[in-house]
């Protein structure tokens, strides 16, 4: 029996693999009052034969880390979308966000009991490069923005 093995779809996350250090606007929101500025470091690493993207997140202001988060991204053929599970340093159950590419924009969207949340990867600027965005919609509210950030690949 021939093993399974990644398709297009798994090939497209590897886009993300590979250390990337930005910088970040947080908006004002329930979990940062005051909004501001921070420094990001974010490790991508194929996992499982390539079937998954593994992610470590760091977030820091004035050199103490603020945040850490943990995904795993991947593909689930038989739903046809895109997933990422996320686990953080705030203690709250872990995540589940699907979703498609969309062009070279990978949006991944989450309803939990606090509220609805979209991230965007973009990769269509430089090749070393990408944006990303998450937004926030409590259940009756409007979206609005919770960060933004650019980062470039590093080595």
């Amino acid at each position: 029996m021939d093993m399974p093995r990644p398709t297009e779809q798994h090939d497209r996350l590897k886009r993300l693999v590979g250390t990337w250090i930005g910088t970040e606007t947080m908006y004002p929101s329930p979990w940062d009052p005051n909004g501001g500025v921070s420094d990001a470091r974010i490790e991508n690493r194929a996992a499982l034969d390539g079937f998954n993207v593994v992610q470590d997140y760091e977030q820091s202001r004035d050199g103490k880390v603020t945040f850490r988060g943990h995904g795993v991204m991947g593909f689930n053929a038989h739903a046809d979308q895109y997933y990422m599970h996320w686990f953080d340093s705030m203690g709250t159950p872990p995540n589940e966000f699907v979703g498609a590419w969309e062009g070279d924009e990978l949006e991944l969207t989450n309803e939990n009991p606090m509220g609805k949340s979209r991230t965007v990867f973009d990769l269509s600027g430089p090749e070393n490069a990408y944006a990303f965005k998450m937004e926030f919609c409590p259940h009756g509210g409007e979206w609005a923005p919770l960060m933004s950030g650019t980062y470039r690949k590093q080595g």
